[in-house]
């Protein structure tokens, strides 16, 4: 008997990326469940070779439901993932709203699997952000074998992140620098993205830095270990989808660049490309539809006694988004539910 899913938000990039990922690695499921706002009624979405018609999330009643996939904003979070917590139906939610709740488990499966305990407490987990998610899935084998200091890291994020208006934002820009008579300014991002990149990702706060960066540095510490320290720089770029980050490393034991490399290999859900010649590197545009994250790029850092650089690529709205709340609901149902 498989298990009966609510995917909330299933009209968006990421909904619609959660349904792919269920077909794709046969989550054993019962039943499914394509929920959205009344304005996306009755759109039709794809689960595999099915095709399901969007359910009003506003009417939608959780009880008898196993898990539901959250892949809306936090407001529209805030108002209906309780409800469908207080039905008994487990929430793994893709928003920032319950990421710094201590009584919630932020989880990325490869790095605190063990945490997926702590989801009786409210019925909820969460999602981490997508920056932080690739990122942890590297840090943790190499914090495991020699216990890191510091981070720091420079994210290079595509505009798939801010959603479908960002893609088309970028769409519309670039087709405008060939077009003079265009004029496209910017409305999703505070300056124009095409042919640029910006240093602004979410709202300032009152240190200079941003909230994606404070994101990173917070989720860092509440998923792989509260004494690391973390600065973070988060860039948007002009890319459709994956994220890039170039992560600086110090450790307190040394580690040598040849035994970080086979670590690395050997870490779950990471696919080491690193070869010392042009082009033997990965890149955003070759990891998209891929599950892995992807290593290149490791090397000593010579300027401090114990530091590791290495370049970081994945598919945002995969293992950032829509592929880790799926293993998410992969270990909650081996580990706790034990249904399918």
């Amino acid at each position: 008997m498989g298990y009966r899913i609510v995917v909330v938000g299933a009209t968006g990039n990421v909904g619609r990326e959660m349904l792919n990922i269920l077909a794709e690695r046969q989550f054993p499921v019962e039943e499914v469940a394509a929920l959205a706002s009344r304005r996306s009624l009755g759109t039709e979405v794809s689960f595999g070779d099915k095709t399901l018609t969007t359910k009003d999330l506003d009417t939608f009643d959780f009880t008898g439901w196993d898990m539901a996939l959250f892949a809306i904003g936090s407001d529209a979070t805030k108002k209906y993932a309780p409800r469908a917590a207080e039905a008994g139906c487990v929430v793994i939610d893709n928003s920032s709203l319950y990421r710094y709740d201590p009584d919630v488990p932020l989880i990325v499966p490869e790095v605190n699997p063990d945490a997926v305990h702590g989801y009786s407490k409210k019925n909820i987990i969460a999602n981490p952000n997508c920056s932080t998610a690739q990122m942890v899935v590297a840090l943790k084998p190499l914090h495991d074998r020699a216990k890191i200091k510091r981070v720091v890291v420079s994210t290079y994020q595509s505009v798939s992140g801010a959603g479908k208006e960002g893609m088309d934002e970028l769409w519309d820009q670039t087709k405008a620098v060939y077009n003079p008579t265009d004029d496209v300014p910017p409305k999703k991002f505070q300056k124009q993205i095409a042919f640029n990149v910006i240093p602004h990702i979410d709202v300032f706060m009152e240190d200079g830095s941003t909230k994606e960066e404070w994101k990173m540095v917070v989720e860092t510490k509440k998923i792989v270990d509260p004494s690391i320290k973390v600065t973070a720089t988060c860039v948007r770029v002009p890319v459709f989808v994956g994220h890039a980050e170039a992560i600086n490393i110090e450790t307190e034991e040394f580690l040598d660049e040849d035994e970080a490399r086979d670590i690395l290999r050997e870490a779950p859900g990471i696919m080491v490309i690193d070869k010392r010649e042009a082009g033997g590197y990965v890149t955003p545009v070759e990891c998209v539809g891929d599950f892995a994250t992807f290593i290149s790029r490791i090397r000593q850092d010579g300027t401090i006694d114990n530091g590791l650089n290495l370049w970081c690529v994945s598919d945002n709205l995969r293992k950032g988004a829509a592929l880790n709340a799926v293993q998410i609901a992969e270990l909650l149902g081996r580990e706790v539910l034990k249904k399918g």
